[in-house]
């Protein structure tokens, strides 16, 4: 559909972000200065206090804020470090406060510096909606469904429309500059640009078949309450299962057990049990022993892996953020981190083009930019694994796992490698870094 619009040379106007999960919370904040008007259109209506909610269904599960994105959170939001540390946010310093059971062993445990945010999902959400929710430039249209895009036959120019409830017809539209699509993984973006006749975005899909549940628990009376994290990675590609316990707000811990394809957890408390109970070591299963559950076992399966290149091909107006521009494997926990670093790069782009259509071409270059170092850890470690569809694959790709697997192994037995392997997986370091002498040496003489 064909619309007039804004259309504006100088970049002050109007600025539409569909979805209003963390990703397009952010990319609100970061288009803050830059668009006279900001208008995050999401399809739930947010809770009054931190809850799940079903246009976040992965919102049940464990999440990682990295290193790298706790960095960059702090930075666009000055002193949410401080909020989450209130709300009973933990920081993990790795490997410290971890026992981290690596594909060559168990890791060492001393001091990094470098430290993840642990909390649940819905309570880092909030502590971000609510520092956005105070820029008053910024709108929310809670309980409204995007139904598709406005364009001029080469440009994005607005969106369309429809409140929850409303009748079929009762179709609104809404004129922008710019169009942010931070709809996440079932962004229908794709789709609209293939039916408006405008260009859309090559693929790279890499699907391990990866599944997992999760559950709440009270911690244990007579337990530590300092007991560290526990990561059970994978010991790809012969044992393609992964556990995972986090100290969240509340005194609770929230335990993942899942598996790459072929290794799924069953639905439901015998499916958790069992998977509990085939992961390589029993340090979940009889931590667990004497914890009261806090919820019930929830099951996911995120799909595939998908980076979508708008910085190739897309339409003029037009920017993705977060999952709805690059979405990964969870188990490596990037995404909530990537998604901060396309907030940044955003906001960079806009901050020195404006939010016409120079700024999207160079926010959509940044963004991409901002994603590449996970993408590329990520969809190479997901092909490991037998079962895999799709992803990098030849010579490169082997010699690549064979060199990562040596860095693992010295990494359990020096603590100079294990800091900057943390470095690289916390996204403070490019992957690179992992070949600079100091690494590299120690390496190659052995563990």
């Amino acid at each position: 559909m064909a619309s007039s619009g804004n259309t504006g040379t100088d970049g002050y106007g109007t600025a539409v972000v569909i979805g209003g999960g963390l990703a397009g919370s952010l990319a609100a904040w970061a288009l803050r200065g830059t668009a006279r008007r900001i208008v995050v259109v999401e399809r739930d209506r947010y809770p009054e206090q931190p809850a799940a909610r079903s246009g976040t269904p992965q919102g049940h599960h464990a999440h990682l804020l990295l290193e790298g994105g706790r960095r960059a959170l702090e930075e666009m939001l000055p002193g949410i470090g401080e909020e989450l540390d209130a709300r009973q946010a933990r920081l993990v310093d790795v490997p410290a406060d971890m026992n981290w059971l690596s594909s060559a062993g168990w890791m060492p445990r001393f001091s990094t510096g470098l430290a993840f945010v642990s909390c649940t999902r819905p309570v880092l959400d909030h502590a971000v909606l609510e520092r956005v929710r105070t820029e008053p430039s910024i709108e929310f249209l809670e309980g409204t469904a995007v139904l598709g895009v406005l364009d001029d036959g080469a440009a994005v120019t607005g969106v369309r429309l429809r409140a929850r409830g409303a009748a079929e017809d009762e179709v609104t539209e809404l004129p922008a500059e710019l169009v942010v699509d931070a709809a996440g993984r079932s962004s229908g973006m794709p789709g609209w640009l293939a039916a408006a006749g405008l260009a859309t975005a090559p693929e790279e899909r890499v699907d391990p078949g990866v599944a997992y549940s999760s559950r709440l628990f009270h911690r244990p009376a007579g337990a530590d309450p300092d007991q560290p994290a526990v990561y059970l990675q994978t010991k790809a590609p012969d044992q393609p299962r992964f556990g995972v316990l986090l100290p969240v707000e509340g005194g609770r811990w929230l335990v993942t057990v899942g598996g790459m394809r072929g290794a799924e957890p069953a639905p439901g408390e015998a499916g958790f049990a069992a998977a509990l109970d085939a992961l390589r070591d029993p340090i979940l299963r009889d931590l667990l022993v004497d914890a009261e559950p806090a919820g019930e076992v929830r099951g996911f399966r995120p799909g595939p892996g998908v980076r979508r290149h708008y910085e190739r091909s897309a339409p003029e107006g037009l920017v993705a953020v977060g999952d709805a521009a690059c979405t990964f494997n969870p188990v490596y926990g990037q995404g909530i981190s990537t998604a901060v670093f396309g907030a940044r790069a955003l906001r960079e782009a806009v901050r020195a083009h404006g939010i016409g259509r120079a700024g999207a071409r160079e926010a959509r270059r940044k963004v991409a930019a901002a994603a590449a170092d996970a993408w590329l850890m990520s969809s190479s470690e997901d092909v490991r694994f037998p079962a895999t569809e799709g992803g990098p694959s030849g010579a490169a790709v082997r010699i690549q796992h064979r060199y990562l697997d040596r860095v693992i192994a010295r990494a359990a037995v020096d603590e100079k490698v294990c800091a900057a392997f943390v470095a690289v997986m916390g996204l403070t370091e490019a992957p690179t870094t992992l070949f600079h002498p100091k690494v590299l040496w120690p390496v190659l003489r052995g563990a």
